[in-house]
């Protein structure tokens, strides 16, 4: 237990001594606005409940809008995985355009996205979507292509239908790589969102929507602190994740 402890303790002290000692000592007086101290940032925002209950009431805008854009990734991501472990000819039509999605600039194309989609939840899933939807194509197809030949041949002797090969063979032996994309995936989502936040603002605003007015008025404290209530929030998911990960693999 301590193993596992102390390594991030000693490592979050660390950062938290080097941003004292940029903000206190490094940085002018004048200029320590751009880095308040971390004691600052906790009693002028995260502490402060006028402060801290905008970015709150924002985080849950932009969990509703990961929780959205997983689903959607997820279904998309296993059903567009199935297709390319179909055949060789289903892998060589899909899987360019699977790499292109994973390689394309979003920033980019997020105008795109607005212009075509609107400016709202629909455009901020979409984000989600394309920025998380690769690690769960390729898990699946992974997952779903390594099962045993003796074990396809089984099913081939027993005379099981495609359906039934997939159902109780190729699915449950492919779950494992699943589960790694679905992790992976549950990161890439809220980054997503924090991004489709920070361009369509339009609706209920987002935490990425605050970082961006945030960073406009020079509001260091409530940046940091939203900053640090977004990345909390995205260790939580990875975090959850990662514990159905461990029960499936215990579970097999």
């Amino acid at each position: 237990m301590l193993r596992m402890v102390v390594p991030p303790a000693v490592s979050l002290a660390v950062a938290i001594g080097l941003w004292y000692l940029v903000s206190m000592v490094i940085l002018s007086p004048q200029r320590r606005f751009l880095l308040p101290p971390p004691h600052e940032v906790l009693t002028k925002s995260l502490l402060d409940k006028a402060h801290v209950n905008p970015m709150l009431d924002a985080l849950w805008v932009t969990a509703k809008v990961s929780l959205v854009g997983f689903v959607f990734a997820a279904l998309i991501g296993v059903a567009v995985g199935v297709l390319m472990s179909r055949g060789s000819l289903m892998e060589r039509a899909i899987y360019p355009w699977a790499v292109v999605l994973q390689v394309i600039p979003v920033l980019a194309i997020v105008p795109l996205i607005g212009l075509w989609f609107g400016y709202g939840m629909v455009a901020r899933t979409i984000v989600c979507v394309i920025i998380a939807i690769f690690p769960i194509i390729a898990n699946t197809h992974f997952g779903l292509t390594s099962v045993d030949r003796g074990m396809h041949e089984l099913f081939t002797l027993s005379k099981a239908s495609r359906i039934q090969r997939l159902t109780k063979l190729e699915f449950p032996a492919a779950l494992p790589a699943m589960m790694t994309g679905f992790r992976t995936a549950s990161g890439l989502v809220v980054v997503g969102a924090i991004i489709g936040d920070m361009f369509f603002a339009k609706g209920e605003p987002g935490i990425g929507t605050l970082l961006d007015v945030y960073r406009a008025r020079l509001q260091s404290d409530d940046l940091i602190g939203a900053i640090v209530l977004a990345s909390l929030f995205g260790i939580a998911v990875f975090a959850v994740f990662s514990v159905l990960n461990s029960v499936v693999a215990r579970r097999r």
